[in-house]
């Protein structure tokens, strides 16, 4: 039987990698302040065998901090390793909780900036869901480009004006001219941030009427909270809506709008192109202080985070009882791999009916479906993000099952 590689757990230094430069600044002089050792490359590819999850690819996670202006990035990433295919599923429209956010969403960029007679243009658009909704709310046009796009999964009137292109966005689709440009959750897992921002700035030329959109994850509250499940090989960056404005005014853009929402999980912003780069001007830029803050404090945070987790789960287990890990994407590959939880946890459940029966990267766990914990019958239920507890809640509940069910 094929076993792994035993995690040595995760490590919280401090020390000055002066030879990398910054790839959102190019300052010099990044902290090392969080090191995990031989984590899976990849964790929304999908494994169909556990031999095969077990022995995926490792790399190292070294998380480096800018103190120029504020951004966090994996120093060890190597972009080679990746396969972002149709093997990818990254999904997260089976939840009628995500799936409510991101309508809402589309209606309103479709309204804010009166898209009907316009072209969006979605990098990075997935499984294209949601340039699905903006097209449908808006009645305009759409171009979808990602690696992993699958025409097979969509069914709407909509789809007639939108233009799918199988592939990564890059300079040789600068002729792919749009109105609106949006991108969500896609700049977390590009390196050269402020070379990718240039490229899409050269693209857009002399028109200063195009207006982009960016969603991505906040690091501020994984660095609060302690959020090591947070930390892992596919986000090789990491923003504050600082940090990622000050990216956007270097690249010669305007932000006009900065938020964060979705439980204080994403950061939505807007910008426009500009002839040079701008000044800050919205209160959420002025996030240095905490960013320091979060990065001097995770250290501490986030070992006693560890340890309440593995002590839990290891003594669960130990009583004979059975926990089960909700969510098998990202933060569940990060969670099981970063405390080094194999035998410990037996199957992890998902919603997507396109992850069951798969096999997580690095532990080895099933996936199963909801229906399964009918004959399971777990003691404990792990979730894997807490703004999905009363979902869970309301459908374990109406399988009959009473187990204690908790979020990281």
């Amino acid at each position: 039987m094929t076993t792994t590689t035993p995690n040595a757990g995760p490590r919280f230094d401090v020390s000055l990698d002066a030879a990398a430069p910054c790839p959102n600044c190019d300052s010099r002089g990044l902290k090392i302040f969080y090191a995990v050792d031989q984590i899976p490359c990849h964790s929304t590819l999908l494994m169909q065998s556990r031999t095969e999850a077990l022995d995926y690819p490792r790399g190292d996670l070294r998380l480096g901090f800018c103190p120029a202006c504020g951004f966090i990035t994996n120093t060890r990433f190597d972009p080679t390793v990746h396969e972002y295919s149709q093997r990818c599923e990254e999904s997260q429209g089976f939840s009628p909780t995500f799936n409510k956010f991101a309508r809402e969403l589309a209606v309103r960029y479709a309204d804010r900036y009166k898209l009907k007679d316009k072209v969006a243009l979605e990098i990075g658009c997935g499984k294209g869901e949601w340039l699905v909704s903006l097209c449908e709310a808006s009645g305009g046009r759409g171009i979808g480009i990602d690696p992993g796009y699958q025409p097979s999964r969509l069914q709407s009137p909509a789809l007639n004006r939108i233009q799918f292109i199988v592939d990564f966005y890059g300079p040789k689709y600068a002729n792919l001219q749009a109105d609106f440009i949006a991108c969500r959750h896609t700049l977390e897992h590009i390196g050269p941030t402020l070379a990718f921002m240039r490229d899409i700035r050269k693209t857009i030329g002399h028109r200063k009427d195009v207006v982009l959109f960016f969603e991505l994850p906040e690091v501020l509250r994984e660095l609060e909270e302690g959020a090591f499940w947070d930390m892992y090989y596919e986000h090789c960056t990491y923003f504050s809506p600082g940090s990622l404005a000050r990216l956007f005014r270097m690249a010669h853009f305007d932000v006009t709008h900065l938020s964060v929402e979705y439980d204080n999980q994403y950061i939505i912003m807007d910008a426009v192109p500009t002839d040079g780069p701008t000044q800050p001007r919205l209160p959420l830029e002025n996030d240095m202080p905490r960013l320091n803050r979060g990065v001097d404090n995770f250290a501490k945070v986030a070992s006693t985070i560890a340890r309440k987790w593995t002590d839990m789960i290891k003594g669960a287990h130990a009583k004979g009882e059975k926990v089960v890990v909700w969510g098998s994407g990202s933060k569940g590959v990060s969670f099981l791999t970063t405390l080094g939880l194999a035998r410990e946890v037996e199957y992890v459940v998902d919603i997507n009916t396109y992850r069951q029966g798969k096999f997580m990267a690095g532990t080895g766990q099933e996936i199963v479906s909801p229906d399964f914990l009918k004959q399971y019958r777990p003691d404990h239920i792990v979730i894997m993000n807490p703004i999905y507890i009363p979902e869970i809640t309301a459908q374990v509940h109406a399988m009959g099952l009473r187990p204690n069910i908790v979020a990281v």
